[in-house]
């Protein structure tokens, strides 16, 4: 199956490139191009492409608030976004996140970051660069001007919580099968376990909520 990505860039010469790396890529394909946070709200809204690829800043509407409004908490039928910048700033990072984005990448993360990242936030999960992870998700879960989120009422299992330290250290599913001596499709359904007794809508909460409860240490 073919995955459809809008791009949405203010720059034209760095949206151009973008659209040549993804089209260039076997199975993905884009559907369309914005320069502005407005306009891509509107073309997401109206294509429904199953990744939209945001840059951060962006005129008129900026990629925090485009993904609000295209993957929030309170949006009924959210759109996978992954967000890309040139600045690797721990607030753009969190606000993101935060916002529903399923993956955020520097602009020099590399074709094949990117790749990954467009593939992973098509089929649900999520990616984060790994340079920019653990600082800056760990700073933030660690300000002492950010309450510690309460404990699930459905109390998490042991392996459940071996699961969720793996993920929060950016292991892959393959990776905590391998290192917990379990199955692939048992790391899935601890995954989903994960997810619905943190009311999480997708891994990158997950991780998120690791960080925050004090559970990494930095």
């Amino acid at each position: 199956m073919t995955i459809r990505v809008l791009v949405a860039d203010d720059q034209d010469i760095v949206r151009a490139g973008l659209c040549m790396i993804l089209d260039a890529q076997p199975g993905i394909t884009v559907v369309g191009e914005a320069a502005d946070g407005r306009r891509a709200i509107a073309m997401a809204r109206s294509l429904r492409p199953d990744v939209c690829l945001l840059d951060i800043r962006m005129p008129d509407v900026d990629g925090i608030e485009a993904t609000r409004q295209l993957a929030g908490a309170d949006i009924a039928d959210p759109l996978a976004v992954v967000v890309i910048t040139t600045f690797d700033l721990d607030e753009y990072v969190y606000g993101a996140l935060k916002a529903g984005a399923r993956g955020f990448l520097l602009k020099d993360a590399g074709a094949e970051l990117l790749t990954q990242a467009v593939h992973a936030a098509a089929r649900g999960d999520a990616l984060i660069a790994p340079n920019i992870t653990a600082r800056l998700l760990s700073s933030f879960a660690n300000s002492r001007s950010r309450s510690v989120p309460p404990e699930p009422v459905e109390p998490l299992t042991p392996r459940e919580e071996q699961v969720l330290l793996a993920a929060a250290r950016g292991r892959t599913n393959s990776e905590i099968g391998d290192e917990l001596s379990i199955s692939l499709s048992t790391v899935k359904t601890h995954i989903a376990a994960l997810m619905r007794k943190l009311n999480a809508r997708n891994r990158v909460e997950i991780v998120m909520w690791a960080y925050e409860t004090r559970r990494i240490d930095t």
